[in-house]
């Protein structure tokens, strides 16, 4: 698709549907030798993965901190340069500086603080890590990768022992998230059943319509099992046993 009339790329670091990471750095040189700029969602992947912008290749890169145990606000990292070039609606008295010129008026400062505050949490995973913030904040997510990596490959076990489950989430690098569906039964009743238990998955397509129409799950998705930091062995468990509950049901 692209060409010399391509001028954005949007793509996502991660999918909040399956979890695929597409590789964001190899999509960047073709982007780039296009002539063209590459916007990155990066809210999945953020929650998982440590970002580095200039690795990824990403000319934007979007997130939000109430993935990554945060407040609920949105994240723009663009080169302050780039920023420069593009000019945004904004009210007249307002700042034309950047990145003044992208606020809409008084900042949410106390969400910048409990942003600073998550990402510090982050960087304690690993309680020997030392050096600068940085070094904490990337031996924080060794940490977590390896916890949730441990947890994902436990569930995926668990659910290779049922039958009458499709798994949708086959990439070779992906996040610990699972879309799964099942014969004859709607996602939404094991949501339902699930929830009675104490275990939540949530059914949808969680707004990924494309990803969902392309499985042949229209608009429906389906059951999707998600991990985090603070899962343990316990929690994958009580889902297997609810699953295999709800298809005995």
């Amino acid at each position: 698709m692209l060409s010399d009339r391509t001028r954005l790329v949007a793509v996502t670091a991660a999918s909040n549907l399956i979890g695929t990471r597409p590789r964001i750095a190899e999509i960047a040189r073709a982007v780039h030798e296009a002539g063209a700029l590459l916007y990155v969602d990066g809210v999945h992947y953020t929650a998982h993965c440590l970002v580095d912008v200039e690795q990824l290749g990403a000319d934007f890169f979007t997130c939000s901190p109430y993935k990554f145990l945060g407040p609920h606000h949105g994240v723009l990292a663009a080169r302050p340069a780039l920023l420069e070039t593009l000019r945004p609606d904004k009210l007249l008295p307002s700042s034309d500086a950047v990145p003044e010129r992208f606020e809409l008026g008084t900042l949410p400062y106390e969400f910048l603080a409990g942003t600073r505050a998550a990402v510090d949490f982050i960087a304690g995973f690993d309680t020997g890590a030392t050096g600068t913030r940085r070094d904490r904040l990337a031996a924080g997510y060794r940490a977590l990768e390896q916890h949730e990596e441990t947890l994902r490959t436990r569930m995926e076990k668990g659910l290779a022992t049922l039958d009458g489950i499709t798994v949708h989430s086959r990439a070779a690098e992906r996040t610990p998230t699972l879309l799964l569906t099942f014969d004859g039964r709607s996602a939404a009743d094991a949501h339902r059943f699930l929830a009675d238990r104490g275990v939540h998955a949530p059914a949808g397509s969680f707004y990924a319509l494309g990803a969902s129409r392309r499985l042949g799950l229209g608009d429906t998705g389906g059951l999707r099992a998600g991990l985090a930091p603070y899962n343990t062995a316990d929690d994958v468990d009580r889902l297997i046993e609810g699953l295999a509950d709800f298809l005995r049901s």
